[in-house]
């Protein structure tokens, strides 16, 4: 019966760990472009609804929300938790992906494993840079706090 107990525990935490564990594809690299900072590009072909990212999160409740709010990191921060009152700062490449409308990548926040997930919403040519729409719906209009530019 201990032994039991001990492989159902055993494969609920393999199971657990390979939930969060990061992933990045690797044809990924941070490249600069023109008019938007810093940017993810690719470096080969890669196929609609392929998840190239797995990134763990750094949680922060409401009150740190506000603090962080007055700081430049407010620009790298997603919306976090029930009713979205917290935040939190992605690690990974998340925090480096432009935003763009349509995009042609997507993010998916995992609140039970603290992750978030990048994945392409069409093909990606290579050295094609990856965006996300910073409203979660990849071709979402709605205008977000910055003035956009465009580096076509």
């Amino acid at each position: 019966m201990h032994v039991e107990l001990f492989l159902k525990i055993t494969e609920q935490t393999i199971y657990y760990f390979k939930m969060i564990s990061p992933h990045l594809h690797p044809s990924l690299f941070v490249a600069h472009t023109q008019h938007k900072g810093r940017g993810v590009f690719t470096a080969k072909k890669i196929a609609k609804d392929t998840v190239i990212e797995t990134a763990p999160v750094i949680v922060f409740d409401a009150a740190q929300r506000k603090l962080l709010e007055q700081t430049n990191l407010y620009n790298y921060v997603f919306e976090w938790g029930k009713g979205y009152t917290g935040c939190c700062v992605a690690l990974g490449l998340v925090s480096i992906y432009n935003h763009a409308v349509p995009s042609n990548c997507e993010y998916i926040m995992v609140f039970e494993t603290e992750t978030i997930l990048i994945r392409t919403v069409r093909a990606i040519a290579a050295n094609e840079e990856l965006t996300i729409n910073y409203n979660a719906d990849f071709d979402d209009k709605k205008p977000v706090w910055f003035e956009v530019k465009n580096d076509v």
